[in-house]
């Protein structure tokens, strides 16, 4: 009895550290505009090329449940930072809709060269240049929780009315990983 009580005390201690061993969550403390036009993030069929001028923010964040696919995001004052025709510098110009895009495996190493994306539906971006997306998509896959390069990015959606699988214009900055813990309470700590 005693040695079935040991191999049942150790079965489900090892379970528990492995599950507390991969972060549950990942987060962005912040979102910023794109500085460097045209730079790309992801590898392979998952590379996400970003936008053709600098963009800026007012603020912004990320947070995804890496284990139950909830993703939230926020991103304030998102706005071209730099003007050419028909573009005017501080307004967001003809975009009109953004998504919230996880990049997975960005270096694509555990993906055969491709990066893995995921992303919300498309929401609404105000004419100062707000916009948010809380929701669950469901199991995310395996890579994004396996791996420690992740890259939240705010991609173009809908640009003059049109749909669009745009380029980015936001990213989520200073990626932490947590194991069970909100964010609210290490700004306690």
């Amino acid at each position: 009895m005693k040695k079935t009580l040991y191999v049942f005390l150790t079965v489900s201690v090892i379970a528990f550290m492995a599950a507390s061993a991969a972060a549950q969550t990942a987060s962005w403390r912040q979102v910023v505009g794109i500085i460097l036009a045209g730079n790309v993030v992801g590898s392979g069929t998952g590379a996400v090329p970003g936008g053709f001028l600098p963009w800026t923010t007012t603020g912004g964040a990320a947070r995804v449940n890496l284990q139950n696919g909830e993703i939230k995001f926020s991103v304030r004052g998102l706005v071209f930072a730099a003007g050419a025709p028909g573009i005017t510098i501080g307004t967001p110009g003809p975009i009109v809709g953004v998504k919230g895009t996880l990049v997975c495996d960005v270096d694509g190493s555990a993906s055969g060269g491709n990066s893995v994306l995921v992303e919300t539906p498309s929401v609404r971006l105000s004419s100062t240049g707000d916009a948010a997306f809380s929701g669950k998509l469901g199991q995310l896959p395996a890579v994004c929780s396996s791996e420690p390069d992740l890259a939240f990015l705010v991609r173009a959606s809908v640009v003059g009315g049109n749909s669009v699988e745009g380029p980015w214009l936001a990213n989520g900055a200073v990626l932490i990983r947590d194991n069970d813990r909100d964010d609210r309470d290490r700004d306690k700590d």
